[in-house]
């Protein structure tokens, strides 16, 4: 019974995945205290990736085998590899998901295989990888948009190829300009020889910072040699008379500009400098992006507060042109605009000031500054819901009775002396009254006078 449930255990699939593929060799390597697991396939027979590799496999080497391409996902399930050799295959091509799940992975090695072209957007997937073998196969062009996909490289082996040229963006990515390094440089090593490059500033370039103290970049051998330049083929690039790179210098249109409130302005600049040099706008007085083309059309850029068109041509190498235009100016677009240059050379700029100028118009003109006053009997002084201020009412001695104004009276109000008004006294009749000694003694007790009048007094 014991012997039936051993072998039902030996048939399941979960350990077919876990052992060692047909035709391939797996082993064991001990690192601290753990034990790493190992795979090689070197047998000519093998025309394919295999697809039972071992999940815990750490170290795969698929060598000297008839395997012509890889497909999509060919290592997913093998998410602790740290080391992938597919050298000296038959391989032309490579799925850009190739290598989907490799997160982990730290080296990859496709030498000595057929490849005219890598799929570099595929090292999105190994953002760990530090190493990249690519030696002795058939690249004919290193494209710029790589350089986006090598910032983790610190080990690219590019020798025994066909390349020709290398990209300004990969120069700027190996040999940062001062003000573009951010803190320490990654030191890189590259391996550029047995190519027929051509003999030009880059290249030249390349060989001659990589011997200068304290370079960013090493090259694995420094006899790099030109294939392709006139009467100098298979020349080592140190016994060479090659172009010198020159570093740009730039001249714009007016370095002061004064436009009218509303118009329309063009700010332009030219610069020289070998290689040919790049022209990029920068406004300075507020945080905005910068506006760069290489083409002769007029191209609009939102990265300022308004639209901004620009154009660059060049009319010949070393040269190059660039305006912007602004249209309807305001107040906003006056400040300082600076044309950059920039080439593997090194980078010159120079600033441009406009100022933009208009009328103001006051909506309100202060009265008292430009409006006369006006005669003291004119009503506009006249400040309404104002009472006139009351002279102190005389006191009044004894057996006096204050004068009543006997004009008809309005809204329950009763006016005595100047000044004087008493709410109390409800008079609403439309003439003249007689008063009667209440009224007389009101008076005189609002008055301040208290001496009680005669008795014969008649008013």
């Amino acid at each position: 019974m014991y012997l039936l449930l051993l072998l039902s255990i030996l048939q399941h699939p979960v350990l077919e995945v876990c052992s060692c593929p047909s035709l391939c060799a797996c082993a064991y390597g001990n690192s601290g205290t753990s034990e790493l697991r190992g795979v090689q396939c070197s047998d000519p027979r093998i025309s394919a990736v295999p697809i039972n590799v071992p999940a815990d496999t750490v170290k795969l080497r698929l060598e000297k085998t008839l395997i012509t391409k890889v497909p999509r996902a060919a290592f997913y399930n093998l998410s602790e590899l740290l080391f992938l050799w597919l050298t000296y295959n038959s391989i032309t091509t490579i799925h850009p998901s190739s290598f989907v799940n490799l997160k982990a992975l730290r080296e990859l090695r496709l030498d000595g295989n057929l490849l005219t072209a890598f799929p570099w957007e595929g090292l999105r997937d190994m953002p760990r990888l530090h190493t990249l073998g690519l030696h002795n196969n058939r690249l004919s062009s290193l494209p710029s948009h790589a350089a986006l996909f090598l910032l983790n490289i610190t080990y690219l082996d590019l020798s025994s190829n066909r390349l020709t040229i290398l990209s300004a963006e990969l120069l700027d990515l190996w040999f940062p300009l001062p003000d573009q390094r951010g803190g320490s440089v990654q030191r890189r090593i590259l391996g550029l020889h047995d190519n027929p490059w051509l003999c030009d500033c880059q290249i030249s370039l390349v060989v001659s910072l990589s011997m200068s103290i304290g370079s960013p970049v090493v090259l694995m051998d420094q006899l790099v040699t030109c294939s392709r330049s006139l009467g100098q083929s298979g020349m080592l690039l140190n016994k060479v008379e090659l172009p010198r790179c020159m570093r740009p210098s730039i001249q714009p249109a007016a370095t002061k500009v004064i436009s009218p409130l509303g118009s329309n302005v063009i700010l332009r600049c030219d610069a020289t400098g070998y290689p040919t040099p790049t022209l990029t706008w920068v406004k300075t007085s507020t945080n905005i992006a910068a506006i760069r083309t290489s083409s002769g059309r007029m191209k609009s850029f939102p990265g300022f507060w308004k639209v901004v068109r620009c154009m660059q041509g060049s009319p010949r190498v070393g040269v190059r042109w660039s305006i912007i235009s602004l249209d309807a100016l305001s107040y906003k677009d006056a400040g300082e605009y600076r044309c950059q240059a920039r080439n593997m050379a090194g980078i010159a700029e120079a600033p441009i000031k406009l100022k933009v100028v208009g009328v103001t118009r006051l909506s309100r003109l202060p009265k008292k500054k430009y409006q006369k006053t006006p005669p003291k009997s004119s009503s506009i002084n006249k400040k309404p819901n104002r009472t006139p201020k009351a002279s102190p009412t005389p006191l009044l001695k004894n057996n006096q009775i204050p004068q009543i104004i006997t004009a008809p009276f309005k809204k329950n109000i009763t006016k005595t002396a100047p000044g004087f008004v008493d709410k109390r006294l409800n008079m609403n009749s439309k003439g003249p009254k007689k008063m009667t000694k209440k009224t007389i003694k009101t008076i005189l007790e609002l008055s301040g006078n208290t001496t009680d009048p005669t008795p014969n007094t008649k008013v």
